[in-house]
């Protein structure tokens, strides 16, 4: 999907690792929330509550799921995060994402 209709965006940023990684929350008609975003360049750690699928649309990076080794990803690509879990990224370019919050 290249676009989203009929949504809600939060004007507020959602701003991690002194402004590196910036998001904006979207909320569908029917309650999803996804999130979309820009990460610079640099080595990250992301916590979950919910479980995710991240979509990354554009960038360079590697990423180390819980329990797996670390594998570099060719975009576009597609990853699930299971709830209450931590995943670690490297990125290498800015790298162009989209969160979904799976309920």
């Amino acid at each position: 999907m290249a676009q989203f209709e009929n949504v809600t965006v939060k004007k507020e940023a959602n701003i991690y690792y002194d402004g590196k990684v910036t998001s904006r929350t979207v909320t569908f008609e029917d309650g999803e929330v996804k999130t979309l975003g820009i990460m610079l360049p640099g080595e990250y750690t992301f916590g979950t509550d919910a479980a995710e699928i991240m979509e990354i649309m554009s960038g360079e990076l590697d990423i180390k799921l819980p329990n797996e080794e670390w594998k570099t990803l060719h975009t576009p690509e597609t990853f699930e995060v299971p709830a209450n879990s931590s995943f670690d990224l490297k990125i290498k370019t800015v790298t162009d994402y989209c969160c979904s919050y799976i309920k």
